[in-house]
């Protein structure tokens, strides 16, 4: 069975992250990822820190093993569930679009394991400089907000330049992603989409459907213009909002044309005016099932590829 450093330091089984995917990754899914061997992980995205205290409440209710929560810091309750974190005693924090810095002190006086994603050598060196337990290098493969580098890209540079574990996130559907990951520096993986699959993860039958009647070419990117492109299915919203990014439309009204549509995709399967987040690998989920069946599978898969790939490395 493939271990690595990051088994170790978190307390779990397979070295496999679930993604903190706003509005989906509930207290319910990531207990079932963390029950299934990984690191489940509870996205506080937009929302204020007594629904993010309710999932991990939640959370600790179903299992009793360790699990995350994910700190999207452009929300603007950001500061509010960076404290909640602390007083929940949550055992890891992972972070998206945006700096750490000025909460890593606390999350590590308060014995919190901090993982920061990074989309750049520079915020890789900088997380190291200030203590970081490892980090997500995370490619432009991914769903919702991406970066400009690929994993393939990305994944080696950031080994390269800390001595941290790092996690590759960006891409990675099956066994042969895992072990690409590690046959690129990686000592473990995250993924989001995938788990979109999982019979614990509570998205709209809609937004389910769609993620297993994907195509290759089904995502697209909006939001460069904004300076935070995020990567979706294509969707009448989607298409919308591009045209409406390249037509002139004024920031403030494009920032307004956003808001509320991932909620009204998961919860509702809006397919007019929801944003159905999606990495590249949709068209390489196949079937709905059990998220520990999911890890299991996956990690089952990668380990003869990367035995069988050893034998070319000399």
């Amino acid at each position: 069975m493939i271990k690595s450093a990051i088994c170790e330091m978190l307390g779990i089984e397979y070295p496999v992250f679930q993604g903190g995917m706003a509005w989906i990754a509930d207290g319910k899914l990531a207990a079932a990822v963390s029950d299934g061997g990984g690191l489940g992980i509870i996205a506080a995205g937009n929302a204020p820190a007594e629904y993010v205290r309710s999932q991990i409440r939640i959370a600790k209710s179903i299992t009793d093993k360790p699990f995350g929560v994910n700190i999207m810091l452009l929300s603007p309750f950001a500061d509010e569930v960076a404290r909640t974190v602390i007083e929940e005693k949550v055992a890891v924090v992972t972070t998206g679009a945006g700096n750490p810095s000025k909460y890593i002190k606390d999350w590590l006086d308060a014995g919190i394991k901090v993982i920061p994603v990074v989309a750049s050598v520079a915020m890789a060196k900088l997380m190291t400089r200030l203590g970081a337990s490892a980090v997500i290098a995370e490619g432009g493969e991914s769903g919702g907000h991406v970066g400009e580098l690929t994993t393939m890209v990305l994944v080696p540079q950031i080994c390269d330049a800390t001595t941290l574990p790092v996690i590759a996130a960006g891409g990675i559907a099956d066994g042969r992603g895992v072990a690409a990951a590690f046959m690129l520096g990686a000592q473990g993986v995250q993924m989001g989409t995938r788990f979109l699959s999982a019979n614990e993860c509570s998205i709209h039958p809609v937004y389910k459907e769609k993620i297993l009647k994907a195509t290759d070419l089904c995502t697209m990117v909006t939001g460069k213009r904004l300076g935070h492109p995020v990567r979706s299915l294509r969707t009448p919203f989607a298409r919308e909002y591009w045209n409406a990014e390249y037509g002139g439309m004024p920031d403030d009204e494009l920032e307004a044309l956003a808001t509320g549509a991932l909620r009204l995709a998961v919860q509702e399967g809006d397919n007019e005016k929801g944003c159905f987040l999606s990495g590249q690998i949709a068209a390489m989920v196949k079937k709905e099932q059990p998220a520990a069946e999911i890890i299991k599978e996956i990690m089952e898969e990668a380990e003869p590829v990367l035995l069988g790939a050893s034998r070319w490395v000399k």
